[in-house]
């Protein structure tokens, strides 16, 4: 997904034209590729000032702003974190869901995109297809954010390298194993993670492996950070020597139909403490949630020490609000 800017005035005849690096204005946010890896530091930086001074901005760049929420899929975390963020913003949210838009079903996405640009100044947007996603920021002046997609989640990926970084103090070198399916959590902590010089390891199941275009790109990423993708053959070689173990539930919504036959495939791929003794001490857990105990991941690893499974949940309030502010940064 290239990066974009938004059009001045409706009477311009593109949407979209390139702005400076470095500056997040008016730009859409649809992939963890959006960013450059400085952009990505910067918003990480700005979230943790955010973190330190808690509380509402000083800075209101959303004041008098009215935001829409356009989820597609429930939601606790991604939900209740954008609504604080844009109210700790001077914003006003506004939740939509499926049952009262029907995007793509009651009417096309591209009417509802031409239609809230008329009225709101922003859409964060959960859906199923990316395909949506990008239709609806197509047909949209106003900056989308992606809350989440089948393809990606990328606030997830900021929210957990601001968690590494504020337990590592740096991210550059660190290495993580993602234990499980190659879904959205994983292609956004790779392109993210491969652009700030991490190794993002996966081992996972037969058939349940990640998108080859996402690692290629992702180890393109990496190419000038030191970053990679690589593949590990069971999950014990995976969680050898890294610094983070990363778990996600097995049976993710909109998947729930096959369930049986997943948790067949996954048997093996469970963090537990056994799994978790062949990293190195120091090793950090990450899950996005919500978390299935006995499943994808044990009880005693998810509540244990080295667990910051709900430092990431909090996260996700801090880099969303970061995001949004550099988004709003001085707009008019």
């Amino acid at each position: 997904m290239a990066v974009v800017a938004r059009a001045p005035a409706p009477e311009a005849p593109s949407r979209r034209e390139e702005e400076p690096r470095l500056d997040l204005r008016r730009r859409d946010f649809l992939s963890a590729a959006d960013l450059t890896a400085e952009e990505l530091a910067a918003v990480l930086d700005r979230a943790a000032e955010l973190k330190a001074a808690i509380g509402p901005a000083a800075v209101q760049p959303l004041a008098g702003r009215t935001i829409a929420l356009l989820f597609q899929k429930p939601s606790l975390r991604t939900r209740v974190s954008f609504e604080l963020a844009v109210r700790r913003l001077g914003g006003d949210p506004m939740h939509l869901g499926q049952s009262e838009v029907g995007l793509g079903v009651r009417e096309s996405v591209e009417d509802v995109g031409h239609t809230l640009e008329r009225w709101v100044d922003g859409v964060v947007a959960r859906t199923f297809e990316q395909s949506v996603l990008e239709q609806l920021a197509s047909s949209c002046r106003v900056p989308v954010v992606n809350a989440l997609t089948d393809l990606e989640h990328p606030c997830q990926a900021l929210a957990d390298l601001l968690t590494l970084r504020e337990r590592f103090g740096r991210l550059r070198g660190l290495s993580i194993a993602f234990i499980g399916e190659g879904n959205n959590v994983f292609h956004s902590l790779a392109l993210a993670g491969c652009a700030l010089g991490l190794e993002v390891r996966i081992a996972h199941p037969d058939g349940y492996g990640p998108s080859r275009s996402i690692v290629e790109r992702a180890n393109r990423l990496g190419q000038v950070s030191g970053g990679r993708v690589t593949v590990a053959p069971f999950p014990r070689a995976a969680v050898r020597g890294a610094d983070a173990i990363y778990a996600d539930t097995w049976v993710s919504m909109g998947s729930e139909t096959g369930a049986a036959a997943r948790r067949v495939a996954f048997l093996g791929y469970t963090i537990d403490p056994k799994l978790l003794a062949q990293a190195p001490p120091d090793a950090v857990v990450l899950h996005c949630l919500p978390a299935h105990r006995g499943e994808e991941i044990a009880a005693e690893v998810i509540d244990g020490p080295q667990s910051v499974v709900f430092d990431q949940a909090e996260n996700r309030l801090w880099v969303q609000q970061a995001l949004l502010a550099e988004i709003y940064r001085g707009a008019g």
